[in-house]
């Protein structure tokens, strides 16, 4: 398990199918390697289209690690959980 907190931001878009797996897997995850270790927030990019601008979103589901650096960015609904924890280092 990892010895600092974690932030980070999961763009969706709506409850689309993807979105929901995304939020799911994500939030496993978060529980399993992380436990009250993390901070995430959920942003719908057709409520705040300006944050998906500011982070120059351009695919959805796109999970953004924001902390501890580096940014780390991850495009789908993260259900390669290996690759999600190797991408993230929680390996």
């Amino acid at each position: 398990m990892a010895d600092q907190d974690y932030t980070f931001i999961l763009f969706i878009s709506g409850m689309s199918v993807r979105s929901g797996r995304a939020i799911e897997n994500l939030k496993n995850i978060c529980d399993k390697h992380l436990q009250n270790k993390f901070k995430l927030q959920i942003i719908d990019i057709h409520a705040d289209r300006k944050k998906a601008q500011e982070y120059q979103i351009f695919a959805i589901p796109t999970l953004l690690k924001i902390k501890p650096a580096p940014l780390r960015t991850l495009i789908g609904d993260l259900s390669d959980t290996e690759k999600v924890l190797k991408i993230l280092d929680l390996n």
